[in-house]
């Protein structure tokens, strides 16, 4: 079961909301090595040494504060629960904002607690878990952890609500330490389509599951094999990036690289093919205006060229129209005066035969 790491109350006006912390998360990441003497290959032990008295053990330890160049005041537990803060054991709430509204507040988060409020007071963090959801807000607290008072913000997270402490103001590096360029990019229409185009292509519904740590499996694996005396392969060497020479080449070709990434995997995912249709309407769309956007320098001379060829075409239509009218009234009048020659004829034909 979840041990709790912190008790208190979180406290906004007059209101007092018992609650207990618990760390939302745990580091898997990475492996373990020991120090080995390399000559023997036997474990390194790391003693706590007294430059008195020798190799001591932990328990004969105190904390100590140096105040002057070494001269130390010893701090012991029950000095850390004198200090005069309510943060030593309360969540105090000094505001509510719009979630993530400017350049800084919550974005730089150094650890997440999950919030487990005490029976008597659930309704009230409830309460107070609905509102913020209500109102896209959260609230910027301040907090004692680890002899440390932290800078802190609460947001509503499932069932629960999340406590993630902030790195302070003066904590957070200036961007004016970084060679940023203070030009601004201009990019033509052609260039910002195909990268949306990109975009589009690697776009889809976030799902943590799908991803996994591949460096500690094959690091992992490569253990394995020296533990079973097998050789380790050597990789292929990592082709070196190209300079950036043709961005448009580039992003062509990254589209391309995305669309057949997608194909793929939705045949080995047995995906149908009126899925494989709808997913690739949207690349298709964006292919379509791409292609437009690039054509766009010679638009007005394709255009004169098509009506040209269809006024041409128009008018061999309506020549031949026109020819085809004239023959057939030309035969239609033929036939009309054939028909009178012959009216006499048969008229006489019929009083002989009276």
């Amino acid at each position: 079961m979840a041990r709790a790491m912190w008790r208190g109350a979180i406290q906004f006006g007059l209101v007092t909301i018992p609650i207990k912390l618990y760390l939302a998360t745990e580091s898997r990441g990475g492996l373990s090595f020991n120090l080995l003497h390399e000559t023997c290959l036997n474990r390194i032990s790391m003693q706590t040494v007294c430059p008195v008295h020798g190799p001591i053990s932990r328990s004969e330890t105190v904390r100590g504060f140096e105040w002057s160049k070494g001269q130390y005041i010893v701090i012991e537990d029950e000095d850390f629960e004198k200090v005069p803060l309510k943060t030593v054991r309360a969540i105090e709430i000094q505001q509510f904002v719009e979630a993530q509204p400017g350049e800084y507040t919550t974005t730089f988060v150094k650890q997440c607690y999950y919030l487990e409020p005490d029976a008597i007071g659930r309704k009230a963090f409830y309460l107070l878990k609905e509102v913020l959801a209500d109102t896209g807000l959260e609230a910027i607290c301040k907090i004692v952890l680890k002899d440390r008072e932290a800078l802190a913000a609460i947001n509503p997270y499932s069932k629960t609500m999340l406590l993630s402490t902030l790195y302070w103001p003066d904590e957070v590096r200036s961007l004016d330490e970084l060679d940023l360029p203070a030009e601004q990019y201009e990019f033509k229409p052609a260039e910002k389509q195909m990268a949306r185009q990109l975009v589009e292509a690697m776009t889809g519904e976030f799902d943590a599951s799908q991803y996994r740590d591949e460096y500690r499996e094959a690091l992992t694996e490569i253990i394995q094999s020296k533990v079973e005396g097998k050789e380790v392969e050597t990789p292929e060497p990592v082709e070196e990036p190209s300079k950036l020479t043709d961005l448009m080449a580039v992003l062509q070709a990254s589209v391309e690289q995305a669309r057949q990434a997608r194909t793929g995997g939705a045949a080995k995912g047995g995906a149908s093919a009126d899925t494989d249709a709808d997913a690739e309407k949207p690349a298709a769309r964006s292919r379509s205006r791409s292609r437009q956007a690039q054509e766009e320098p010679t638009s007005v001379a394709e255009a004169r060229r098509k009506r040209a060829t269809k006024t041409t075409a128009a008018k061999a239509a309506s020549g031949a129209d026109s020819s085809s009218s004239a023959k057939s009234s030309r035969s239609s009048a033929r036939s009309k005066t054939a028909h009178e020659e012959e009216a006499p004829a048969r008229a006489e034909r019929r009083r002989k035969s009276a």
